[in-house]
């Protein structure tokens, strides 16, 4: 659904926090929510020690007690790419990323918190352009999610949660002009400065507890249906329509010893079903204009991503954190070209973290990231000879501050 004009009122908050955002793990989302899934490769639906309930898994705000968190993550992607003989990287390199949450237990089956993160964005800044424009090249897209959440414990056991989800992202696009023959509305291509969008989602959790070692989670958001970037209707197909992706997660966690806990989540994030990102690219050869209801996208697939974490409870005040997140390339060798601009290729990930307890009421945590480089080549769209190739890798390195009361 679309979004109300009351919600126009958080934009200035969102634009204060999303400023500094980007991300482009499993595709463009991060690979997980809060410092300690971070740590554990983003595995968190069934994990209940933190208040990012509005990201992760509603339901378990009905288990994590009082407590604040807030953190930021310091995320560093190198992103090149190589067209028609000429080759470059990307240029801003860093990024701060912020995250809070909050929960609190109203009751034994009953408890609240709010949730703010960066749902994710893609940035390229490139100092040639690759379609024969004037440089820079690039774009920015940034997401930001404000997550209140309710959650009720239905037996001793079991509880379902569902977070609201206040979404505000902009955008901008710069160098596309050698385009302008391709698009339906030429004059709302590129080179308009930011443009911003909202809408309002839903995200629905549930959790069990099997027995005292076993706990399984389950989350799902279907498709956020968000207000159009009119000053880009001649790039994002239907006409400036840029949606959420429908997303769901399935997970447990075993307590293998009194120290030691796995956690394994699988994620799927539907990124086809949104046009401006899944619609193939080659459909500007077929006639289709840029902006159009059918017209091209950067033809992204869904994609399956799976996330295993281990904890140690190292000393009563020290737990260390480790993981990898695996997922697939949503990127074709068929849509390189377009992805120049957002070239998410990213599929591994391998992470370590802890937290560090200063009293019985506060602690530190940290997480840290590393993907490793990945690429995928292509003929060019347009037919340029040889082919285009588009690279990247990424490290984060974040910390953050958690009260219980």
């Amino acid at each position: 659904m679309k979004a109300s004009r009351k919600f126009l009122a958080l934009t200035p908050l969102c634009a204060l926090l999303a400023a500094a955002s980007a991300h482009a793990t499993d595709g463009y989302f991060p690979h997980g929510y809060g410092m300690k899934a971070k740590g554990m490769g983003g595995a968190s639906v069934a994990m209940t020690d933190n208040a990012f309930a509005g990201a992760n898994n509603p339901a378990t705000a009905a288990w994590a007690g009082n407590r604040i968190e807030a953190g930021v993550e310091l995320f560093m992607p190198d992103r090149s790419a190589s067209s028609g003989g000429a080759s470059a990287d990307s240029d801003s390199n860093l990024f701060l990323v912020p995250e809070f949450g909050y929960n609190r237990a109203i009751s034994d089956k009953l408890g609240v918190g709010v949730t703010v993160y960066g749902n994710g964005g893609m940035n390229t800044d490139y100092p040639v352009n690759f379609f024969g424009g004037t440089p820079p090249l690039g774009i920015n897209l940034l997401q930001l999610i404000v997550a209140p959440t309710v959650a009720y414990k239905m037996s001793d056991n079991h509880s379902v949660g569902v977070s609201p989800l206040l979404v505000y992202q902009k955008f901008k696009a710069e160098g596309l002009s050698p385009f302008a023959g391709f698009s339906a509305n030429a004059s709302a291509l590129t080179n308009n400065g930011y443009d911003s969008s909202s809408g309002i989602g839903v995200r629905l959790g549930y959790l069990g507890k099997l027995n005292d070692q076993v706990s399984i989670g389950a989350a799902y958001s279907p498709k956020i249906s968000m207000s159009k970037f009119s000053k880009y209707a001649g790039l994002f197909a239907g006409g400036g329509d840029f949606d959420i992706p429908e997303n769901y997660t399935l997970g447990a966690t075993l307590q293998a010893t009194s120290s030691v806990l796995l956690a394994l989540d699988y994620q799927r994030i539907n990124y086809s079903g949104v046009a401006a990102v899944g619609n193939p690219s080659n459909n500007l050869l077929l006639g289709k204009p840029l902006g159009a209801a059918d017209g091209p996208g950067f033809g992204w697939s869904d994609v399956n991503v799976w996330k295993l974490g281990v904890q140690w409870q190292a000393t009563p005040k020290l737990t260390m954190r480790a993981g990898i997140n695996v997922g697939d390339n949503p990127i074709k060798s068929a849509d390189v070209t377009f992805n120049i601009l957002a070239p998410g290729v990213i599929t591994k990930h391998y992470t370590l973290g802890g937290t560090y307890a200063l009293s019985n009421t506060s602690e530190v945590s940290f997480s840290f990231m590393y993907a490793p480089s990945n690429s995928v080549s292509g003929a060019n769209l347009l037919g340029a000879p040889g082919s285009d190739t588009i690279r990247m890798s990424q490290k984060a390195l974040g910390v953050q501050y958690g009260w219980r009361f």
